[in-house]
């Protein structure tokens, strides 16, 4: 038991020893420790009070030279602003002697000003006693003289006017002449269409007088039938062997011209052999209208034109305007308005093609109201014609403005073709009425002394007084008269205005 004690004492004891030998080993390595923190300690207090020395230095060295820079930059600011002082005084010494100067123009124009109200009222005064004398020794007012001054000057730019209108006017027309006379004359020349073309003909010739007996029938029977039936006058009167047909419509009037033929061919002639051979003769009749229309096409060489249409251009060959066929005028037509487009240097199709149906509204215009170019264009709008084309037929007439060049050669050709020498013919009423009137437009104009209308009304010669009318003033007169003439008469080509100023001198040997 005791040596179980001893040696548990003895471990106890060592226990301890080894205990606080590690513990004074512990302390001595925390002394340790702690001296060498403590030296660190120093250390970094030493090297910290050295750093911010230098840190210190380096701010005291920044902040004189920022010092140094802001004193050199305040003074070059300082020498600036004495500078711009300087310059300023001298702008103000400038600006007060520039005013002075000012003031003294000043007062310098006033003085003119004052001087030259004076000498301006002085010259008022001299102008109102000079224009009192001049009234006086004229013995016209100044409104009386300034009017005569005025029409002086516009009688003076009138002349001067007129003078280079004429120099303009005679190189144009020596230049212009020439060639529009070439290109007509080849258009016309290359037509080569009958001098006077043929017109519908309305006179019916009877085999003998006794036919007329067997038309009328027992008591009017027969003459009333064919009226009915055909919707055409049947007029006999008391010209040998012939009757009248009258009808608005020239081709209701041939289908009874040729019904009437072949009643007086057969002499069978009663209400149903005239119902009977009517109708036989419209059927004809429709293929001589289709039949015409296609030749005429074929002659003008266009096609792809609507069969309607060709009904309606055959329908023409029975009517006539003052005496020329229109179908024959549409086709001469077409072909001087092919010969100018051709001369020109232009396309001929379209005008062509616009000349040809410049008038086919005419086939329809006792079933339509309204002109024959409007009507006409409708048709051919309708019919799918180009828009060129329209606008050349509804602007032949100036119903409608022209806008092409095409347009203006259709209407070119269409009068070329009416007016040509014997194309067309009206009556002497018109005629005579026409002429007239074209001497009154001539005589009404001041300095005429007479006037006379020559060459079927182509051409009119005016004489005017040569002590009152010089050679402009006869060229002003001329123009005046075509310009006159153009809106207020119709007629079929061109009219020549000449106008003659002449002196005589005459003496008397003895």
């Amino acid at each position: 038991m005791v040596p179980v004690l001893a040696a548990i004492g003895g471990l106890l004891l060592g226990f301890t020893a080894g205990f606080l030998y590690r513990k004074s080993i512990a302390a001595s390595n925390a002394h340790s420790i702690e001296t060498r923190a403590q030296k660190l300690l120093l250390d970094a207090e030493r090297e910290a009070d050295a750093s911010s020395k230098q840190l210190l230095a380096e701010a005291k060295d920044e902040i004189a030279t920022i010092r140094r820079d802001a004193d050199e930059d305040l003074r070059g600011r300082r020498d600036e602003v004495a500078r711009q002082e300087r310059r300023m005084a001298g702008a103000e010494a400038e600006l007060k002697t520039r005013t002075a100067r000012v003031d003294a123009k000043e007062s310098e124009l006033d003085e003119r000003d004052e001087k030259l109200t004076y000498v301006r009222s002085q010259l008022e005064k001299a102008t109102e006693l000079h224009r009192a004398q001049l009234e006086r020794i004229a013995g016209l007012t100044s409104s009386e003289a300034r009017e005569q001054l005025m029409a002086q000057i516009v009688d003076e730019a009138k002349r001067a006017a007129m003078s280079q209108v004429r120099e303009i006017e005679q190189r144009a027309r020596e230049e212009g002449e020439e060639r529009a006379r070439k290109l007509v004359t080849i258009a016309i020349q290359r037509v080569a269409s009958e001098q006077t073309a043929e017109s519908t003909v309305s006179v019916f010739a009877l085999p003998s007088e006794d036919m007329k007996g067997r038309i009328i029938g027992r008591e009017g029977r027969n003459i009333r039938a064919f009226e009915s039936v055909t919707g055409v006058n049947l007029i006999i009167d008391d010209t040998p062997e012939a009757v009248v047909l009258s009808c608005f419509d020239p081709v209701r009037r041939e289908a009874a011209r040729m019904t009437l033929g072949k009643l007086v061919e057969d002499g069978r002639i009663h209400p149903a052999r005239i119902e009977e051979i009517h109708e036989r003769s419209l059927r004809e009749l429709e293929e001589h209208v289709r039949r015409a229309g296609e030749d005429a096409v074929a002659e003008v060489g266009i096609t792809d034109i609507h069969p309607e249409m060709v009904k309606l251009l055959g329908r023409l060959q029975y009517r006539t305007s003052y005496g020329q066929n229109v179908l024959r005028h549409l086709v001469e037509s077409a072909h001087i308005a092919s010969s100018l487009a051709a001369e020109i240097g232009l396309d001929p199709t379209i005008v062509k093609r616009g000349a040809f149906l410049h008038d086919v509204g005419k086939a329809v215009t006792h079933e339509v109201e309204g002109s024959h170019a409007i009507i006409g264009a409708e048709i051919a709008r309708r019919m799918g014609e180009s828009l060129e084309v329209v606008h050349c037929i509804e602007s032949h007439h100036g119903e409608v403005e022209q806008h092409t060049i095409d347009a203006v050669l259709a209407q070119i050709a269409d009068g070329i073709s009416g007016g040509r020498p014997g194309a067309r013919r009206e009556s002497l009423e018109t005629y005579v009425k026409r002429l007239e009137r074209l001497e009154e437009i001539c005589s009404a104009h001041e300095g005429v002394v007479k006037t006379f209308a020559m060459q079927a009304g182509r051409e009119v010669r005016v004489m005017v007084e040569p002590e009152d009318i010089d050679d402009l003033q006869a060229q002003v007169i001329a123009r005046d008269i075509a310009k006159q003439v153009e809106e207020e008469l119709q007629y079929p080509g061109q009219i020549r205005i000449t106008v003659v100023r002449e002196t005589r001198a005459i003496e008397f040997a003895k």
